[in-house]
């Protein structure tokens, strides 16, 4: 299980940004974290063209699907989204992880029991504006 954020353990960090003049002011090795929706095409084809590696906030499984097929390295859902999200990866061998975004580290074991990819404490997510 992955674990990003935990204050005891080392990990990559997430950059939430949400215009190509924000992916400015990331570290050249970033992971972009950006929200689904209609806007998020033209950050994708940058983050593409530039081989940005990329997080995706998703809201249903169906745009978990879409960013599968999209190429994003993390798919962050919420816990109540995870189950169904987890089986169509592990169904259809996703590339991406899923990540479930939680407040602290007290549901690593009930998302460990359910196979969850790992989870992203709120230390992990830096917002670039």
């Amino acid at each position: 299980m992955l674990i990003l954020g935990h204050p005891r353990i080392p990990h990559e960090k997430l950059y939430h940004v949400n215009s190509i003049e924000a992916i400015s002011h990331t570290p050249s090795n970033a992971i972009l974290l950006f929200d689904y929706n209609e806007e998020v095409f033209e950050l994708l084809e940058h983050a593409r063209e530039n081989a940005l590696s990329v997080a995706m906030q998703v809201a249903s499984l169906k745009d978990a699907i879409i960013c599968e097929n999209l190429d994003v390295t993390y798919l962050l859902v919420s816990q109540e989204l995870s189950s169904s999200v987890q089986k169509a990866a592990d169904t259809y061998l996703f590339d991406a992880k899923v990540l479930v975004k939680v407040q602290d580290d007290s549901s690593i074991e009930a998302l460990a029991i359910d196979g969850i990819d790992g989870i992203v404490c709120p230390e992990a997510i830096i917002k670039v504006s």
